[in-house]
């Protein structure tokens, strides 16, 4: 695959579709079930996330990104999706409770998936 943007319901379908103990994700897992190829794969995800997060807010959904995260600790989602977030009106702006917002998220995701 090229270096062009990813096609969002494939990013969507994988998320959706992946086994819950398989969740979460992270940013090179995701990549990887596209087949996504260097350079930038992990950019490439993470841009498509935020491209998904912007229609999860606009429709009243959970955050679908909220199941990625980093491979490194605390294995949490990129400063990007907390930064968005909070533009989209989902998350405080005090960083001191991004953390517990995310899990709250990725539990809302979760009950949407079922």
């Amino acid at each position: 695959m090229s270096d062009s943007p990813l096609p969002l319901a494939a990013v969507r379908e994988t998320l959706e579709a992946a086994p819950r103990e398989k969740l979460p994700m992270t940013y090179q897992e995701v990549a990887d079930a596209l087949g996504l190829q260097p350079p930038r794969t992990i950019q490439r995800v993470a841009q498509a996330l935020e491209v998904l997060m912007r229609e999860d807010a606009a429709q009243g959904r959970p955050f679908i990104a909220a199941l990625v995260v980093s491979r490194r600790a605390p294995h949490m989602p990129a400063r990007g999706f907390f930064e968005l977030a909070v533009e989209l009106g989902r998350f405080p702006a005090d960083t001191a409770l991004h953390a517990q917002a995310w899990r709250e998220e990725y539990q809302r995701v979760l009950a949407a998936r079922e």
